[in-house]
């Protein structure tokens, strides 16, 4: 029962961003994204998008920093993990 967070290297609208995630449902994902202030838009299907200024905020608060690879292992093995559609969104969004 864990939130992990990668390092913001992923740009996208003038910043760069980390993806936070669960290993156990979105509902410990969705609370504690709601903890830190970030707003449900920021959920993208699977993850929430956490821009860099926000990356020690989610640590500070109890988020495991881990590479991006592991944090995508570590959602596909807890069955959260949602693929892409074509449009470029996670299914279901």
């Amino acid at each position: 029962m864990a939130l992990y967070i990668d390092p913001p290297t992923w740009p996208g609208h003038g910043r760069m961003w980390s993806h936070l995630v669960s290993d156990t449902s979105f509902e410990e994902l969705h609370a504690f994204a709601e903890r830190i202030g970030c707003p449900r838009k920021a959920f993208d299907g699977d993850h929430y998008d956490i821009p860099a200024e926000r990356h020690a905020d989610a640590v500070r608060a109890g988020a495991l920093e881990i590479g991006s690879k592991e944090l995508v292992r570590r959602l596909r093995e807890a069955g959260l993990r949602r693929p892409k559609s074509r449009e470029g969104g996670a299914v279901g969004q």
